[in-house]
């Protein structure tokens, strides 16, 4: 009588490996996603603080004291210089790594310098901006949203609804 050499796998090994991996990817698969909204939190975050510092540029060497109300107007350069802020936050509003950021007017829209005065001479210069980042898809894309203003202090609002201009009921970052 001859003895069969099977040799491979078993389909019951083949089952207990497929679980073991289904196991491991539930385990890893939402570490992965918290991992993917702190990062595009980060961003926002830097997304703001990068608007706030270019608006301070903006007053101090173009606006006469005023900041300028879009992202169109500070992505704007002067004659024979360069952007305020970068290309990827060049249009009205921005996108960028799950957050839609928007630049607009703050609580005082009182004009400072008229369009033809301003370095760029694309718009208006006013008393006051308000610079806003909120999650295209609140808890997939991002959980909080974020905001700033003249002051240059960072908001942050825990429920991810786009923050007021005046900050209420956002708190500082920490």
């Amino acid at each position: 009588m001859k003895i069969q050499d099977n040799k491979g796998f078993t389909l019951i090994e083949l089952l207990i490996v497929v679980a073991i991996i289904g196991i491991i990817a539930a385990i890893a698969v939402p570490g992965l996603l918290r991992a993917r909204q702190s990062g595009n939190e980060a961003s926002a975050i830097g997304s703001v603080r990068s608007t706030s510092s270019a608006e301070a540029t903006y007053a101090a060497s173009c606006g006469g004291g005023g900041y300028a109300t879009t992202f169109v107007n500070l992505f704007t350069a002067p004659a024979g210089g360069v952007p305020f802020i970068s290309p990827d936050l060049a249009t009205d509003p921005s996108t960028k790594s799950g957050y839609t950021v928007t630049l607009a007017v703050g609580t005082d829209a009182t004009v400072v310098v008229v369009a033809a005065n301003t370095c760029n001479a694309v718009a208006n210069s006013t008393a006051t901006f308000h610079v806003s980042a909120v999650p295209v898809t609140v808890g997939s894309t991002g959980q909080r949203s974020f905001a700033a203003d003249q002051r240059g202090t960072v908001y942050q609002l825990a429920t991810g609804a786009a923050i007021p201009a005046g900050m209420a009921g956002a708190l500082v970052l920490q």
